[in-house]
Order: C-alpha cells, then structure tokens, then sequence
C-alpha cells in the first residue's frame, strides 16, 4: 500500500511561481513511476507530467512545457512539481500519482490509468 499526501498549493497571481509536494510512504519510494495530473472545474482531469522509474525520463503536457519541472527527492520520499510563469488557466486541484507494478525502466506514463495509486490533491488557484 502506498499512501500520497499533497502540499504547497495556494493562491498565487499570473506569472508567479509556485511548488507543490506530494510526500510518499507505504513502499519503496525508489521502485516507483510518478506523475502529476490536475481537473480544472468543470474539466475532466488531465495529464501535466511524469517520471520514469529510473528518474531519467520526464514527459510533460504542451501545456505546461519550459514551464513546469517534475523532480523527485529519494531521501524524502517526495515529488516535487515546479511550475514557474503561472497563467489563470492552470488554476485545478493538483493530484499526485504512483505505479508501482508493471513497470518499465525508462518509461514515462501519462494515463490515469496506467496508476494505482493517487493523492487527495491541492488547490493552486492562479488569479490574473
């Protein structure tokens, strides 16, 4: 079992920067794929970026390409996700995610599906 638990969202204005946690415990932090995904209101939710197992391999969403930055920290068991040059449309809750079977080195995922298990989310809410 794995349990995820999100941080660091809040109110920020466009063009600001803002990093959110997702704090992992449960099982080998080091043998996991992760992602974030985000839901706006009223939108279904989407894929933003992923890690690979290895931790070499990133993918990110157009949306957020040269803005947002995925890291991992194996001493702390966290998922980072930075986003710099926030815009009011990347206003969602923010969801962490871990696969934790199945998985290939060096590859990214970026469907719901492809995850097992996820977090409760944080609000980052970007106003213009």
């Amino acid at each position: 079992q794995v349990q995820l638990v999100e941080s660091g969202g809040g109110l920020v204005q466009a063009g600001a920067s803002l990093t959110v946690s997702c704090a992992a415990s449960g099982r080998t932090f080091s043998s996991y794929a992760m992602g974030w995904f985000r839901q706006a209101p009223g939108k279904e939710r989407e894929f933003v970026t992923a890690l690979s197992w290895s931790g070499s391999r990133t993918n990110y969403a157009d949306s957020v390409k040269g803005r947002f930055t995925i890291s991992r920290d194996y001493a702390k068991s966290t998922l980072y996700l930075q986003m710099n040059n926030l815009k009011p449309e990347d206003t969602a809750v923010y969801y962490c995610a871990v696969r934790s079977t199945n998985l290939e080195y060096y590859r990214t995922y970026i469907n719901e599906g492809d995850y097992n298990y996820w977090g409760q989310g944080t609000q980052v809410t970007v106003s213009s």
